[in-house]
């Protein structure tokens, strides 16, 4: 008996997690500079990295910054009703975490880090906790 292996593609994870990536930055109407930032990518590569056929690689830290952004995602769109889950992140937040601040400016501030306290804390007032 033969047993299939499931083998991780890395260009089509990267194909996978850009292309909803794209699609959360579009949807809170970020700037080609935010989404880049928020990325932690250049400007320039986050150009040619949103358009199909991108074959250049993500670091770790890149997928992960993705990963948790588009988790963020999921939890403002289930959390909030339309138009706040669009906008949360684009409009000055007094929470903890943001200080007065957007929190797409406190997570391309603070890097990965706050963009997994961001989403622990969505994911807390989710869960009710």
């Amino acid at each position: 008996m033969q047993l299939a292996v499931e083998t991780r593609d890395p260009a089509r994870t990267a194909a996978v997690a850009l292309k909803a990536y794209a699609r959360v930055a579009a949807a809170w109407s970020l700037s080609q500079k935010e989404a880049a930032a928020l990325a932690d990518m250049s400007e320039s590569t986050w150009k040619r990295a949103r358009k199909p056929g991108f074959t250049g690689e993500l670091t770790k830290d890149q997928l992960l910054r993705l990963s948790a952004v588009i988790g963020i995602y999921k939890s403002l769109e289930l959390y909030f009703s339309e138009p706040l889950a669009r906008v949360w992140m684009t409009r000055p937040n007094g929470g903890p975490l943001f200080g007065g601040a957007r929190p797409v400016d406190a997570a391309i501030d603070g890097g990965l880090p706050q963009i997994l306290a961001t989403r622990a804390y969505l994911d807390a007032l989710r869960g009710g906790a």
